[in-house]
């Protein structure tokens, strides 16, 4: 997945970051959505005009416009920047005795690659005064030009845009979904097999039902998600973030002998009751005060793993490697295999 900038065109402040996606109809539709105009066109930063989505490269700054030509952010005279002074407020230069006075524009604008242009650019200053170790002004020039930055937009991705994206793309290509934030959204009952979402932000979402076959979720965020009834076959959820999610009825079991991994993640007061877990790698995951009652859990691997507290009553635990765990205060009542001491014991 592509992540650009957007601007309203003319203007270098509050861009709007966007998933690319589908069409370039879509993306003028999340354009107008996300800076309220009614998007027509694209341009580029040094005024091209895109009309194909396939031209667009992953983090590309781009002017979008309501059918006007492209207007320079850095020389329109009605940009922010000149309505405050702050690119055409008058200087008086003093050389060799004689006194010039002009604009921060002409000086800028007339010749861009001189040196007295990147000096009275914005961030020309800065260099100079870390040329010239003007430490007292390095400070307050750093902060302006960070304060003058586009804030990121950290707006969760809804299922409408998401739903979008997948139909846009092909079965077969790689979904790079990694730090995304998914917060709260409504991922129920979709195919989201292999889907790359290592280190993503998918807390509170509603994942019931949904395919995740084969998916990487490493070090992602599911903390109160509802996971239930999911197929999580073939998973990869090694030091992810599932604190008190949901994962009732989940199928972690790969007929074809594909190991889910769920080796150091936190699992803490997580409901797994009735899970099919043959062969899952819990590795000195966390499973503390965890429910997983009546879960199939025979081969799993479960050396040094945390089940303080945690309800195993029920469970088919048949050469399951427990060698090594925290079994204090668990429950092992109507156990379907007798619990061996040397599988908990090394």
């Amino acid at each position: 997945m592509k992540r650009v900038t957007l601007f309203v065109n003319g203007s270098p402040r509050n861009g709007k970051v966007v998933a690319v996606y589908g069409t370039l109809s879509d993306l003028l539709s999340v354009a107008s959505n996300k800076l309220g105009i009614k998007a027509t066109s694209v341009y580029n930063g040094r005024g091209g005009l895109i009309d194909d989505i396939a031209l667009i490269r992953d983090d590309d700054v781009l002017f979008v416009c309501e059918g006007e030509p492209f207007i320079d952010p850095q020389n329109d005279v009605n940009t922010p920047e000149a309505l405050t002074g702050s690119h055409s407020d008058w200087i008086t230069l003093n050389v060799g005795g004689r006194y010039f006075t002009t604009t921060r524009t002409t000086l800028v604008s007339k010749e861009p690659d001189s040196m007295l242009a990147r000096m009275f650019k914005d961030k020309g200053v800065l260099e100079e005064a870390r040329f010239f170790g003007v430490d007292s002004l390095i400070e307050h020039l750093e902060a302006a030009i960070k304060n003058s930055q586009p804030a990121e937009d950290h707006s969760p991705i809804s299922r409408k845009e998401f739903v979008r994206f997948l139909l846009a793309t092909s079965t077969k290509s790689e979904l790079r979904c990694q730090g995304l934030n998914f917060s709260g959204a409504d991922l129920s009952r979709l195919d989201l097999r292999y889907i790359n979402f290592k280190m993503a932000n998918l807390s509170r979402c509603n994942l019931a039902h949904a395919n995740l076959c084969c998916a990487n979720l490493e070090r992602a965020d599911l903390s109160g998600s509802v996971l239930d009834c999911a197929n999580l076959q073939g998973v990869k959820m090694l030091c992810s973030n599932a604190e008190g999610a949901s994962l009732k009825g989940c199928n972690f079991e790969d007929p074809s002998g594909l190991k889910a991994n769920l080796e150091g993640a936190n699992l803490k007061g997580v409901d797994m009751e009735g899970s099919q877990m043959t062969g899952i790698n819990l590795r000195v995951a966390t499973l503390k005060n965890a429910k997983l009652k009546n879960c199939n859990l025979r081969g799993a691997t479960l050396a040094g793993t945390d089940l303080e507290n945690c309800d195993l009553s029920g469970c088919d635990l048949q050469e399951a490697n427990l060698r090594g765990s925290n079994v204090k205060g668990a429950i092992f009542e109507e156990m379907l295999t007798p619990l061996h001491m040397s599988q908990s014991v090394r």
